[in-house]
């Protein structure tokens, strides 16, 4: 297999608010490079802001070497400047560097579909990082692979956070400093507040990543990508029943089912007795079991969206201003009962809005200062129906009905009508519908005699 020669793009503005709205974190751009070096060799490094506003960011950039693009806005603004600067930028790289096959856009965005779809045609390889709980799922599933920022986070908890290892991932010391940092900050915060005095919930989520899935979640893609091995007569490998699974879904992601590894899943599906594993030393052949693994199929993410429309319309007076997407989840769980997110594939209810906005049912925004908000969607906003279309006279004299039929004057309703001309008009007969003038005399031809002879 050929290596992959990465080119890493960052819009930096995008996943630095994505990252801090949904997870309450900084974004760690050493995170990402790390995870990027795992799938090829990475050549070059972009990243794109107005770097004037982003002074605490610009040090972690220099420390990972990559080259910051500065973006000047232009007076009237330029919400999609750096969108269309990154695309460019690649695109060219792609014309005039024809040794880099693979292309990494760390962003969001859904604007990056089209640039996606036109490296995918020159044969590029295209990863996409992003957070799931931000990133466009239309973006998640046209690329090569989807490399969610959550699985990248540390999963230990934060009482042994005193930088030990956990088992075959170290804790990133950048991501561990910062941290020390902000916990260092909050001690320092106007009446004393000490971390420790943090809701519960929140210091999770600083800390940790979502709480996996259960394994059943990923059993029908498994089944999908084993049977197209069948079809193809191609023994299931580890490493081709990954790439085959990344095909079919690329926002695939071992982490969010608890494992670290790939060859760990496999392991744990096999636990629970989901396939048949045969093989040791990472040369694992995989098999289906007989018959259907799960009685009951999990739910499909679509199924969760009628109980979130119900409490949308139950606050929608609320909701046309627009509520904290935290407000909208206390809502969701109190009038919702016995309702379990992961059952539909979601590891946190940002997630859901996620998705649920992709299918015009909310729409989410991110902002520095009121954290991540959400609306009512376009669905709440049908069309206004349009105008009647305004009738003309003619089309009104048209519509009156048919032409009566008058025999003896032309009528374009007529059968075989034809034209009349105004000499031949002059010399018709008249006929009863000229009145009560008479009709002219009948000359009859009279008959000489002959004379007697």
């Amino acid at each position: 297999m050929q290596e992959k020669n990465i080119a890493v793009f960052v819009d930096y503005d995008n996943i630095e608010i994505g990252v801090k709205s949904t997870l309450s974190r900084e974004f760690a751009v050493g995170v990402v490079l790390d995870a990027l070096k795992e799938r090829g060799q990475i050549v070059a490094k972009f990243a794109y802001a107005n770097w004037s506003r982003q002074e605490g960011a610009t040090r972690q950039m220099a420390e990972n070497a990559v080259q910051m693009v500065q973006r000047i806005p232009s007076p009237r603004g330029d919400k999609n400047g750096a969108d269309i600067n990154l695309a460019l930028d690649a695109l060219e790289m792609a014309f005039t560097h024809s040794h880099v096959n693979a292309f990494a856009i760390v962003s969001g965005d859904s604007d990056f579909v089209p640039l996606v779809n036109k490296l995918k045609e020159y044969g590029k390889t295209v990863f996409i990082v992003g957070g799931k709980a931000f990133t466009s799922t239309i973006l998640q599933q046209n690329c090569h692979e989807f490399v969610s920022y959550e699985s990248l986070l540390d999963d230990r908890p934060a009482a042994s956070s005193k930088g030990h290892h956990r088992d075959n991932k170290p804790f990133h010391k950048e991501q561990r400093d910062r941290d020390r940092d902000r916990d260092r900050d909050v001690k320092r915060e106007p009446g004393g507040a000490e971390h420790k005095d943090r809701p519960p919930q929140q210091q999770q989520q600083q800390r940790q990543r979502p709480a996996p899935l259960d394994l059943s979640q990923a059993m029908p893609l498994v089944e999908r990508a084993l049977e197209v091995l069948e079809r193809r007569s191609v023994q299931p490998q580890l490493g081709l029943l990954k790439s085959t699974m990344l095909q079919l879904s690329p926002a695939f992601n071992e982490r969010a089912y608890g494992a670290h590894s790939f060859s760990e899943f496999v392991e744990r599906m096999k636990a629970a007795d989901y396939v048949k594993v045969t093989g040791s030393g990472g040369r694992y052949i995989i098999e289906r079991k007989g018959g259907s693994v799960q009685e009951i199929p999990p739910a499909k993410p679509e199924d969760a969206l009628p109980p979130l429309r119900d409490v949308l319309e139950t606050h929608r007076l609320d909701m046309e201003e627009g509520v904290p997407a935290a407000s909208l989840e206390s809502w969701f769980i109190e009038e919702i009962e016995g309702f379990d997110l992961k059952k539909f594939g979601f590891q946190s209810f940002a997630e859901f809005l996620n998705f649920a906005q992709d299918r015009l049912v909310v729409r989410v925004e991110a902002s520095e200062e009121r954290g991540l908000m959400s609306y009512l969607g376009a669905e709440f906003y049908p069309p206004a129906p349009p105008p009647a279309p305004v009738r003309t006279e003619q089309e009104e004299e048209e519509d009156d009905g048919p032409q009566p039929i008058v025999r003896g004057q032309p009528s374009y309703l007529e059968p075989n009508a034809k034209p009349v001309s105004p000499r031949a008009r002059k010399k018709r007969a008249p006929s009863a519908a000229d009145g009560n003038k008479a009709p002219a005399p009948r000359k009859t031809a009279v008959r000489k005699r002959k004379p007697a002879e």
